[in-house]
């Protein structure tokens, strides 16, 4: 019972890694030349994974494979998509503000050349 636990845990984080870098199932198993069933049940914990199919995934994701088996480092991962989330939503509120003050600029400009 505890080893399909892990199972699960294990593919759930599997799936986790792959949609915090936004790649489809495809694009997954096609860079692990495995089928895309096979990484279905990977991930839903159909089936067991062996420790040399774990490296690869580890590798193609550059994680640890301890990083896949245990549920807080995929946490972390998460924590940085948040932040650098944040960093673009500063770069846009920054751009923003550049946008207004050209807005402004052209307004005056109208103004001025009575347009």
């Amino acid at each position: 019972m505890a080893n399909q636990r892990l199972i699960l845990e294990i593919g759930a984080n599997i799936k986790q890694l792959r949609l915090a870098q936004a790649k489809g199932q495809t694009e997954v198993a096609n860079a692990l030349k495995i089928s895309v069933a096979a990484l279905s049940k990977i991930e839903n914990g159909q089936t067991d994974i062996n420790l040399s199919r774990l490296a690869q995934i580890a590798k193609y994701f550059e994680v640890s494979i301890s990083s896949i088996i245990s549920k807080e480092v995929t946490t972390s991962i998460s924590q940085d998509v948040v932040e650098e989330i944040a960093g673009l939503k500063q770069q846009l509120l920054e751009r923003d503000a550049e946008v207004m003050k050209l807005q402004k600029k052209v307004i005056d400009l109208y103004e001025k050349f009575g347009m």
